[in-house]
């Protein structure tokens, strides 16, 4: 099955469940990353063109409204499950048979699509007690066991793994954001071939744009000094400690390294550590913790970079690379899982096998050395976003949603 886009047919009314975050949040906060995005992005296009369209999470602070109506034809609603309270994801996996007795007082919905697989767990025996077609996106697959964790990472909790095997055989499609998670899905979950397609996700090219030729300098930095965006989630599966370590392998006077992003729940520590490492390199002060920036201020900052750097351990696919790439700016990322479809090597950017910092820290001065390459693999890097509208990302769920719908599903 391939997504290609457009779809013809009468408006859905669609499910979209999220039960770890919601994606009305700030990505780079907590749980909220370049999954929220995506969620939020589709559904505001899904509601535009006409459907209906329920997004569900838990309740994950008090002050959220149980009903919010986000954009035209797009409603969040904020499911009891647990305290209301920030939980990690080794504490939600607990609270998933109560997020599931919510989700099923919902609805009608004509398909439901889950989002990772706590919230697969929820939906899909819903939608078969209801006759209905559920869609798994898993934006993230745990862990092969027999490969070591990044360190200061922990070990999956118990379920995720056969929980994961469950959704891949059983939902009646599985759409991945990149080749490699496709094949991951198929070999390692177990997924039939002919129920897996590939969606890649898009980017907002009007908000992530190329600096104009006389464009300011961003407020609170000296006009002139090169800098490196890294946008993560601080844990260590983001890699943002490699970052730091190149950075102290350049010469001074050396560019600002801007982190946006807020740790994960469970890896405070690992942001301390951060600052720590920082300091004891003699780093400090070429680093901004500039916390989870929002959309507009991430933009701004991406535009105005040398670079943006992708040093995770692994990705499903990298949302940030192409909003980097958006920017007119050349991106230098880990050769890892998806990143190969967000990054063409060479082209938009450099893809790094090794982790070796004086290897980042080589691939930096290069560019620091050689603007007219920088540049012409911006100038790449953008023609290659705009090839990846949201618009695409939406045809393809939908057009998804209606093979499951006309086909029965497993039937």
């Amino acid at each position: 099955m391939s997504c290609q886009p457009g779809a013809d047919g009468p408006p859905l009314r669609i499910a979209l469940v999220s039960m770890h975050t919601s994606p009305i949040g700030r990505p780079g906060a907590g749980d909220v990353g370049g999954m929220n995005v995506v969620v939020r992005q589709v559904a505001e296009r899904l509601g535009a063109a006409g459907h209906s369209v329920d997004i569900y999470c838990r309740r994950g602070d008090g002050a959220s409204p149980a009903r919010v109506s986000h954009s035209p034809g797009v409603v969040v609603h904020h499911l009891p499950a647990g305290p209301p309270t920030p939980l990690s994801k080794a504490e939600l996996e607990d609270h998933v048979e109560e997020f599931t007795e919510a989700l099923a007082r919902e609805g009608p919905w004509d398909i439901l699509h889950s989002h990772h697989w706590f919230s697969g767990m929820s939906a899909l025996a819903i939608a078969r007690e209801r006759g209905l077609g559920h869609v798994q996106s898993f934006h993230s697959i745990a862990a092969d066991p027999a490969d070591p964790l990044a360190f200061g990472e922990r070990p999956e909790g118990p379920g995720r793994l056969p929980g994961e095997r469950l959704l891949a055989r059983e939902s009646d499609a599985v759409i991945a954001v990149s080749h490699a998670e496709a094949n991951t899905a198929v070999g390692r979950l177990g997924s039939a071939p002919s129920r897996v397609v590939v969606v890649p996700p898009g980017v907002d090219s009007e908000q992530f744009h190329p600096i104009a030729p006389t464009g300011p300098t961003v407020p609170g930095t000296s006009a002139g000094r090169p800098r490196l965006v890294v946008a993560a989630r601080l844990e260590p599966l983001k890699g943002v400690d490699l970052a730091i370590e190149a950075l102290a392998r350049l010469d001074e006077p050396r560019p600002l390294l801007v982190v946006s992003g807020a740790p994960t729940g469970g890896f405070a520590d690992y942001a301390a550590d951060l600052h720590e490492l920082a300091r004891g390199l003699h780093v400090a002060g070429d680093v901004e913790f500039a916390g989870p920036l929002g959309r507009a201020d991430l933009a701004e900052r991406m535009r105005h970079a040398l670079a943006v750097l992708v040093p995770s351990h692994s990705e499903t696919y990298g949302l940030v690379a192409l909003e980097g790439a958006a920017s007119g700016r050349p991106v230098i990322a880990s050769r890892a899982g998806g990143l190969s479809d967000a990054v063409l090597d060479g082209v938009t950017g450099i893809l790094l096998p090794d982790r070796d910092p004086e290897v980042w820290a080589g691939t930096i001065r290069s560019l620091l050395e050689d603007p007219g390459r920088a540049a012409e693999l911006g100038r790449a890097g953008r023609e290659h976003a705009l090839a990846h509208p949201w618009q695409a990302t939406a045809a393809g769920w939908e057009r998804t949603y209606r093979h499951v719908i006309a086909t029965g599903g497993h039937g």
